[in-house]
C-alpha cells in the first residue's frame, strides 16, 4: 500500500511539474533551498556522488538560471552554490501545482479520512526529518 501511495505521490508532481528538470537536478535545488552558500564537496557528500557527476548537474541549473556560483569570500578557490531568485520562483511554484493537484484528489475524500491521512503524514514528516537530520550529522562526523 505505502508503494502505491509513494507511486500515485510521483506521478502527482510528475504531472505538476512544467520545467524539464530530472530529479536529481530537483533534489540539489531542494537541498540549496535549505543549506544557501554550501561548496560543491558539501553537495555531492549530500547527494553521495562524485564531484565530476554533481559539477555536471550544476552547471545545467547555472544554464537554466535556477544555480548562481559565487567565490567564497574566505577562499577564492572555494565555490558556494546559491538559489538564483528564479530558482526560488521556480520552488515555489512548483510547490503551488503540487499542492493544487494534491488539493483535487484530498477534496474528494471523506472528511474523517481527510483528517486521519494529515495526522498521519504530519508523523511521518517529523520522523522523516528526524532521520535525515540523523544521516546529516552521521555524514558530517565521517567527513570531520
Amino acid at each position: 500500500m505505502t508503494s502505491t501511495a509513494g507511486e500515485l505521490l510521483e506521478v502527482l508532481w510528475g504531472r505538476a511539474s512544467t520545467a524539464p528538470v530530472s530529479a536529481s537536478q530537483l533534489r540539489v535545488l531542494f537541498i540549496l533551498e535549505h543549506n544557501d552558500g554550501i561548496n560543491l564537496r558539501t553537495l555531492t557528500d549530500r547527494l553521495a556522488s562524485t564531484a565530476p557527476s554533481t559539477s555536471r548537474l550544476c552547471d545545467r541549473l547555472q544554464a537554466a538560471g535556477l544555480v548562481e556560483r559565487a567565490v567564497s569570500p574566505a577562499n577564492r578557490r572555494e565555490v558556494r552554490l546559491h538559489l538564483s531568485s528564479r530558482g526560488h520562483a521556480f520552488l515555489v511554484d512548483l510547490r503551488a501545482r503540487r499542492e493544487e493537484a494534491l488539493r483535487a484528489v484530498l477534496d474528494q475524500m471523506p472528511a474523517a479520512r481527510r483528517t486521519a491521512l494529515m495526522e498521519g503524514l504530519d508523523a511521518f514528516c517529523e520522523a522523516a526529518a528526524a532521520q535525515m537530520h540523523d544521516d546529516t550529522e552521521a555524514s558530517e562526523t565521517r567527513i570531520a
